[in-house]
């Protein structure tokens, strides 16, 4: 298992942050997708928080968090979601990618749609960074 503290990965291959969570960073017509697999609760959540900070270091212009494969998302993993919408400010537009009832109803039943842009899938996040909504 890599260190925690270990999230800066370009190269597209997953780290294994945890024994239930993994991500991968990537760029893809120029945002970059940070992809989530697995289960998001307390314990996983301050490796998630590491893995946004890492992928907000660089300032890109657009951050992905793509959740699709997300198994289970806990209190936790959405307040590490609030803290990067909170931490990239004007400088990143953030864009979370959830699809099914193990991410999307919670973003919604807690009003979260409306603090940053959900989408339910890739392209259409991509499509909306790029101006094309």
């Amino acid at each position: 298992m890599a260190d925690c503290d270990d999230v800066t990965n370009t190269s597209g291959d997953a780290y294994p942050l945890t024994d239930t969570m993994t991500t991968t960073v990537a760029t893809r017509d120029g945002a970059t997708v940070l992809t989530v697999t697995g289960e998001v609760d307390l314990a996983t959540a301050p490796a998630l928080e590491n893995a946004i900070d890492a992928a907000l270091g660089s300032e890109p212009a657009g951050l992905i968090i793509d959740l699709t494969a997300v198994t289970f998302l806990a209190s936790a993993g959405m307040a590490a979601l609030v803290a990067a919408h909170q931490r990239a400010g004007d400088t990143t537009a953030i864009a979370v990618v959830a699809d099914g009832p193990a991410t999307s109803r919670q973003l919604k039943m807690t009003s979260l749609d409306q603090v940053f842009a959900l989408h339910t899938t890739l392209d259409a996040a991509l499509a909306e960074l790029r101006g094309g909504n």
